[in-house]
Order: C-alpha cells, then structure tokens, then sequence
C-alpha cells in the first residue's frame, strides 16, 4: 500500500503577473494592469491541482527562505499536498514574470532561484518519498541531472511521468522511462528537431514513441489531446468553454492524468478527464487559484 497517491518533484514559483493589451517589441514599453502576485511553478501547480482532485499528493522541490516561500507553502498545504520533501534556503524563491493578454494568452519568464538548487543528492535523501508513490511526475524548472536521479531512483513498478517544459534534449535514459512524455508543440519540436516535423500531431506522437517513450501525450489546446503506445495513437477531445486565463493549465492536465494514471485508468481515458481539468481551469485567473475541485470537473 503507497503513502501516496502522486509524488511531484519540480518547480515552485511566484508568479508576478500583468494583464497587458498586446507585448512590447524589442526596444519598447506598454503599459499594464495592476502587478498581481501568485502561487506557481510547474511543479507547485501540478502538486495542488492533484490535491485539490483528491489525489493524495506529496511535492518535492526547493523554495527560498524569503516571504514568497512562505506563500508557496501556505498555498501547498491549503490545498492539502503533503510538504515534508520541501527544502527551505539556499537562493531566493524561483519567480516567474508572466504577461497576460486579452485572449487569455500567457508569455512567461522564469527566473529558477531555488529551484535550479534541488540537486540529485536532495532526491537521493528523499528515496523513502519517492517510493512511496505509484506515480512520479517531474518538469524541466529544475536541473536535468535531477531529472535523471529521479529516474534512477524510481521504485520498482511505478510510473514517470515527464512534462519536458521549458524543452531540450532529453538523454535517453529518461525518454525510456516516460510513460507517458507529455509534451505541446512547441516542445515536440525542440525535442524532435523542428525540421523533422510536419503538421499532423500523430505524426509527431509516433517520432516520440520511436525516441524511446512507453507512450505520448500530444496537448493540442482548445482541440484536445492526443494520446499513443504501442497500440496505436487516438484523439481526445477537449471540453468548450471561455478562456479567461491559461496560465497553469497544462499543469492541471498532467496533474490530472498523472493522478488517473495511477488509479488505473487507461491512458485514453485519463487523458480525457485531464482534458476537463484543463478547461475548468482556464474559466478562472491565475494558476493554483484556479484549479477545481472533483465536483467541479464533474459539472463540466
């Protein structure tokens, strides 16, 4: 019997964000609404929004002794995610500058800070943690060479999931270990070679698996997923509703799956439930705020 039902090991950041009427170019300045402060990072957000489904869920990351910190883990522990794996000190608390544009659209800058401090020895001395749990989802705001230490301590029978953002390469060790690698376009082409790429998403499902995945889950937006293993690849729809806010959302989805996953649900279905997850959460502002709750989902 695990402790957990999720372990995620990642980032957790502040989000300083800014509605803006449309970016500046290079050399310019516009103006902006009013600076609003959030609790974020791509493993924080997927901590919380797991919790928040019901997922018992435990986060191992690194946040600085500083008041943004201290925000992040009231936030982790609000929403029920299991704290202990969260190291204080060593640098301030990662940051991440995010513009918001009136569609919805989000540009994001991310500053590691402590994250780019949780080294392969914390996740060593976390090993009791990290077997604990059936499932395993990492990102990529936290060094590679952690990433690949997870991989190594993996206990036997559980599964990685991988969000490769921000992208690049990937070594092999990790890309044999994902199932499954969840990735949007934007980083299927940084880890295929954009050149490689045509426009079809099944074609870019199957040049993944070939790389070395268990399976692929391709985010397409407004228009779904796409999910492929060895069985072959299919389409999952998405959920119709007004995007207020993006930010977050492909943290709530891999959440979501990662967390059905574990459950035993077949990745076709996971990825439809994630697939909600995703929608309700863009209905609302910010990241972590705008998770639901199971009963939530269930309303869509």
């Amino acid at each position: 019997m695990y402790d957990y039902d999720l372990l995620v090991v990642g980032s957790a950041n502040a989000d300083l964000v800014i509605d803006v009427e449309r970016r500046p170019t290079a050399g310019e300045t516009v103006l902006g609404g009013d600076l609003a402060v959030h609790p974020g990072g791509k493993g924080a957000n997927q901590a919380v929004a797991a919790a928040r489904l019901g997922a018992r869920t435990a986060l191992l990351g690194r946040v600085g002794d500083d008041g943004h910190g201290r925000l992040l883990l009231d936030s982790l522990r609000a929403a029920g995610v299991d704290t202990a794996g969260v190291l204080v000190g060593g640098a301030p608390t990662g940051v991440a500058l995010i513009t918001v544009d009136p569609s919805g659209d989000n540009s994001i800058v991310v500053s590691p800070g402590a994250n780019g401090r949780l080294a392969p020895r914390d996740v060593r001395a976390a090993a009791p943690l990290v077997h604990a749990c059936p499932v395993v989802s990492t990102q990529l705001e936290i060094p590679l060479e952690t990433v690949v230490e997870v991989v190594r301590n993996l206990a036997p029978g559980s599964r990685f999931v991988l969000n490769p953002s921000p992208p690049r390469p990937l070594p092999s060790e990790v890309l044999a270990a994902c199932d499954p690698l969840i990735v949007n376009e934007h980083e299927a082409r940084v880890i295929l070679d954009d050149a490689r790429l045509g426009e079809d998403p099944e074609d870019w499902a199957h040049l993944l698996l070939a790389e070395g995945p268990r399976s692929v889950v391709v985010t397409l937006g407004a228009q779904g997923a796409l999910v492929c293993d060895g069985s072959g690849a299919r389409r999952v729809p998405s959920v119709k509703v007004d995007a207020v806010d993006t930010t977050g959302a492909g943290d709530a989805f891999t959440a979501a799956l990662a967390w059905k996953l574990g459950s035993g649900a077949a990745l076709a279905e996971a990825a439809a439930y994630a697939a909600r997850v995703g929608a309700a959460a863009v209905t609302k502002r910010g990241a972590q705020e705008s998770y639901p709750t199971a009963e939530e989902v269930g309303a869509l």
